[in-house]
């Protein structure tokens, strides 16, 4: 059973330094995608960096915020520097794994999400 579990978040102030983690357990063969989304109160979730063929990130966290991904560890990480206030959200990963050699079809889960509240 593949299952995410992500940690690092917390309460910092502004202008501080959190680093995320997600740690795939379970039988797998590749991550193929590393996702980082967040959710924050009466907001929609929205896409904060992407780790695949190409990496992107939310115009807004650009140049503060770094995904990155240990594939001999199946860990993924976001570096998140210079937080503001407007950063407060739920963070969760999410991944598309290959689980078989012989199986090209990607399947996606999630984690449940890790809590990073940013105080002004």
């Amino acid at each position: 059973q593949v299952q995410l579990v992500e940690s690092g978040g917390g309460l910092v102030q502004a202008g501080g330094s959190l680093r995320l983690s997600c740690v795939v357990s379970g039988s797998i063969f590749s991550i193929n995608v590393m996702n980082w989304y967040r959710q924050a109160p009466g907001k929609q979730r929205e896409l904060v960096a992407r780790s695949g063929s190409v990496t992107d990130y939310l115009d807004s966290v650009r140049g503060r915020f770094t995904i990155s991904r240990d594939n001999a560890k199946n860990t993924g990480f976001l570096q998140m520097n210079s937080l503001k206030p407007e950063d407060t959200a739920v963070y969760v990963c999410s991944t598309d794994l290959r689980l078989r050699p012989g199986d090209s079809a990607t399947y996606r889960y999630w984690g449940q999400g890790t809590q990073v509240t940013v105080s002004s």
